[in-house]
């Protein structure tokens, strides 16, 4: 009610000022207690600006902001740290500027990743499943954090099957179930493998398809050397261009097999008709 009272009396009081002020206030204790408490947070990178003759990424917590120069970033390059805006990352205070006209905090990366990935080292093993979140993509590799450290999983190790390009299979962001499959702590190297918790569908294949039958799949991949086709999830043959015809990604066809090989995992076809 006093509060309330005074309001009234107080020319010009405008309450969505106060409210400001605590939350700024409040996020201030934030930024203070994580760098007492040496607490790794979470924010994203909303902006890259200079700080003294230091490029540095941009991250807020709440209204108050902080800057992570280039060399703690974990990018190695002005363009590496470009492609990581607007992502959210893991870091650590290392310092807090408290000013008359300002208040603003320093931060690092490469520290929080550090202690993430001797965390992540303690607690996996090999055999383990674990989860896997997408940080970038390209045709052929996805680039994944399993916390603090980096994984590689090539195209060959993402599911059975043909895949014409990766990006069209994951986008960053994306959270995979991954098997770990072995673990150098000094190096602090782990390869996983989504494929490897998958069903094989190659290990049933035998009762579903024949040589000198005929099936219906899809088009899932052209190249020079031939059509890939289709005929069930992670099952895909390879078939010869048509002469006088130009497939596409997509189109349906009925093909003739004339060989499979079930230990390499491999069906040749001829495309006999276009449907």
């Amino acid at each position: 009610m006093a509060e309330d009272i005074v309001s009234m009396l107080i020319e010009g009081f405008d309450p969505t000022k106060v409210k400001k002020e605590e939350f700024y206030d409040k996020d201030w204790q934030q930024v203070i207690s994580a760098r007492q408490n040496d607490k790794i947070i979470q924010a994203e990178i909303s902006g890259i600006e200079p700080l003294g003759e230091k490029e540095c990424a941009v991250v807020d917590i709440g209204q108050v902001r902080g800057y992570i120069p280039l060399e703690h970033s974990g990018a190695e390059n002005i363009r590496q740290l470009r492609a990581m805006s607007g992502k959210k990352i893991a870091f650590k205070v290392v310092e807090y500027i408290e000013e008359e006209d300002r208040r603003m905090f320093v931060a690092s990366r490469t520290e929080a990743l550090d202690e993430m990935a001797q965390i992540t080292l303690r607690k996996i093993k090999v055999g383990d499943s674990i989860m896997a979140v997408v940080r970038s993509v390209s045709p052929v590799l996805v680039r994944a954090d399993i916390g603090g450290i980096e994984v590689k999983i090539p195209l060959d190790q993402l599911r059975y099957g043909w895949i014409d390009d990766l990006t069209e299979e994951v986008k960053p962001g994306d959270h995979l179930k991954v098997k770990v499959l072995s673990i150098d702590p000094e190096k602090k190297e782990v390869q996983v493998s989504p494929k490897a918790l998958q069903k094989n569908p190659w290990e049933t294949a035998k009762t579903r398809y024949k040589v000198h039958s005929e099936y219906v799949g899809t088009v899932s991949g052209v190249r020079d050397f031939g059509v890939f086709v289709n005929l069930e999830p992670g099952v895909d043959s390879l078939a010869s261009h048509l002469k006088y015809q130009s497939l596409q990604k997509g189109d349906r066809v009925l093909v003739r097999i004339y060989r499979i090989d079930y230990e390499k995992e491999q069906i040749q076809a001829k495309i006999v008709r276009v449907i």
